[in-house]
């Protein structure tokens, strides 16, 4: 028990229970805001970061109707390959709605006979052109190797639209036309190409890319064909009358 001497000195006001005291809204809302902003801002940030990703690329970003690959030693002049992307698109069709037809032109750098390459790009090359093959992303090749691709990938189909079968598909030259083949590609205004970042020298783009050969992917499953069946539309425009003058010796 607390002694006398204690309980004398106290003063009643010092024991007295203190009003508990009220806060107005706006000092609740200014306490709250002092003790969690910092986390607002990091779910802020993250929203907006979901946000960008998920939504923002799908609604603000164009999507290609068609992707045409490029295969070919050396990059294509940026000139050229904006030019072809343009010029091919207007044999398109608005396939996924969004109210414009938009070829996409993937150019990959492989060197098949593996001389004088950069070991560096010549994997990066390597690495996307598997990538697209093993998604069906792009349905019409221009080759510059024809053999050297077919060969690495097995991925081409007959002039016929037959499907190669499993080891008796080494005869390319049944599977491509010559660009300059086809009237309609050789009919392409490209213009001239420039020096950029990739390419130092100048000419014209479709002398350029008459040294190409063009083929069309096969499909042999469900998934692969229904994947390419808008590019298959495109290759029989872009083909229309041609007639092959490909060969074993190339």
């Amino acid at each position: 028990m607390a002694s006398y001497r204690y309980e004398r000195d106290i003063d009643p006001k010092d024991i007295a229970p203190r009003k508990k005291r009220v806060y107005t809204r706006k000092e609740r809302w200014a306490n709250w805001w002092d003790y969690n902003l910092k986390w607002v801002l990091c779910i802020g940030l993250v929203v907006a970061f979901v946000a960008y990703t998920f939504i923002g690329q799908y609604f603000f970003t164009t999507h290609a109707d068609y992707n045409v690959a490029v295969v070919s030693p050396d990059y294509l002049p940026e000139s050229t390959t904006a030019a072809l992307e343009n010029a091919l698109a207007s044999y398109g069709e608005d396939l996924n709605g969004d109210g414009k037809v938009v070829v996409k032109v993937n150019v990959y750098t492989v060197q098949f006979d593996g001389d004088d390459t950069d070991a560096y790009l010549e994997m990066a090359g390597t690495t996307k052109l598997s990538t697209d093959l093993q998604s069906s992303l792009s349905s019409i090749f221009i080759l510059y190797d024809p053999a050297g691709f077919q060969s690495l990938s097995g991925a081409l189909r007959y002039l016929d639209g037959s499907q190669p079968q499993s080891d008796e598909d080494n005869d390319w030259w049944n599977m491509v036309y010559r660009w300059t083949d086809c009237p309609v590609l050789t009919g392409l205004e490209l213009g001239d190409y420039t020096p950029d970042a990739t390419n130092g020298s100048s000419g014209s783009s479709q002398a350029l890319l008459a040294n190409y050969y063009v083929g069309l992917r096969g499909a042999w499953n469900t998934t692969s064909a229904q994947l390419t069946e808008g590019g298959t539309a495109l290759w029989a425009k872009l083909t229309a009358g041609a007639h092959s003058t490909a060969s074993a010796q190339g």
